[in-house]
This record gives C-alpha cells, sequence and structure tokens, in this order.
C-alpha cells in the first residue's frame, strides 16, 4: 500500500487500491489509518492525507521551510483577494457558473476564474442545461490538499450564510436575488475586475 502511494505521487482512489491490493474496503481502510498514524506518531517526514476517497503522501507540513530551502524553491505566489473570494464562491455554493461568481461579487471573474483554473484549484464540471449551456465550475482534490481539509464538509460554516442565499441560481438558470430581479443586480452590469 505505501509503494502504492509513493509510486502514484498523485492521490490514489481507495476503490484502486481495494482492487489491486485484493483487500475490502474496511480492511484497507484500517491499514491506511494505521499507516498514517505511524508517519505521525514517529515524526516521520512524510504524511498520508485522505481528501475524500483519495489517499496520497506528501511532505510533512513541520518540514516544509526545510524542504523548500533544500530544493531552493520559492514560497508559491498567495492568492489575491479577488481570487479567495472566487474561490469561496465556487467552494461553498458548487457546482456554480461563473455568472453566478459576477452576481455574487458585482464584478466581472473571467481573469480570476482563468488564473484559478491554471493552479488546479477549480475544474470544469459540465453545463448548465439552459439556453447558452454556460459552464459549471467545482474546485478540486488539488484545492481540499492546498487548504488541508479532508473534504468540502470540513469546509468552516459561514455565519449568515443562509441570510446570504437570497442570491443564488434558479432553476431555469437566471440567478436571482431577494428584489427579484432576474439577473440578480437590478438591472446593473457587474463592473470590470481591477487585478
Amino acid at each position: 500500500m505505501e509503494g502504492i502511494l509513493f509510486a502514484a505521487g498523485e492521490p490514489v482512489d481507495l476503490k484502486r487500491i481495494c482492487l489491486a491490493l485484493d483487500l475490502d474496503r474496511d480492511t484497507a481502510e484500517t491499514v491506511l489509518r494505521q499507516l498514517g498514524d505511524g508517519y505521525a506518531f514517529e515524526r516521520r517526514g512524510i504524511r498520508l492525507i485522505r481528501m475524500e476517497d483519495s489517499y496520497q503522501l506528501c511532505s510533512a507540513p513541520e518540514y516544509a521551510d526545510v524542504i523548500r530551502k533544500a530544493f531552493e524553491v520559492r514560497k508559491p505566489a498567495k492568492l489575491s483577494q479577488p481570487a479567495l473570494e472566487v474561490l469561496a464562491i465556487i467552494a461553498y455554493y458548487q457546482p456554480t457558473t461563473r455568472a453566478y461568481v459576477d452576481q455574487v461579487r458585482g464584478v466581472d471573474s473571467a481573469y480570476t476564474v482563468g488564473l484559478l483554473l491554471e493552479r488546479g484549484l477549480i475544474e470544469e464540471c459540465g453545463r448548465l442545461q439552459v439556453p447558452g449551456r454556460p459552464i459549471l465550475y467545482r474546485t478540486t482534490k488539488n484545492f481540499l490538499r492546498s487548504f488541508h481539509l479532508s473534504s468540502l464538509e470540513d469546509l468552516p460554516e459561514i455565519p449568515g450564510m443562509e441570510a446570504e442565499g437570497q442570491m443564488r441560481l434558479a432553476p431555469d438558470g437566471s440567478v436571482t436575488d431577494e428584489t427579484g430581479s432576474a439577473d440578480g443586480t437590478g438591472g446593473q452590469a457587474p463592473a470590470a475586475e481591477n487585478e
């Protein structure tokens, strides 16, 4: 199991592990838990992380500075405030369209959506079945890994999210808000985003 995870270098689905090792799910999860606990208990340089139904070996977070220094890798560029906003909207309302993101933010988010796609934090996941068939976006396993989440259920609750839920995608694909405006803008177009 350790060899499979090491050789993969990316998240490995639990079903694939079970199939390869001819194990049932419960046994595989027990072995993976023991493996992960062993790494943590012995303060090894690697950790086993779980992302939904996949597992991956990664370096231990407490050794990040040493590892960066060893490879002379600079810290990755931090996400800008607009990028974090777009990512949060997609994470909490996924799958969602860019039009919905634009509506919630009040600005055009095309550049930021493209940036998040390039970084592998979001991905296309189909099209909405309405005229124009806008692309739907969702977060990726890379998003879970980057934010140290096992699954989307680990996202913190946002206070007042229900109250802010007035702006949403209607079943017909239009964005509505508490004013009843069909596009949620009250007749105003989103401003251009300034990154």
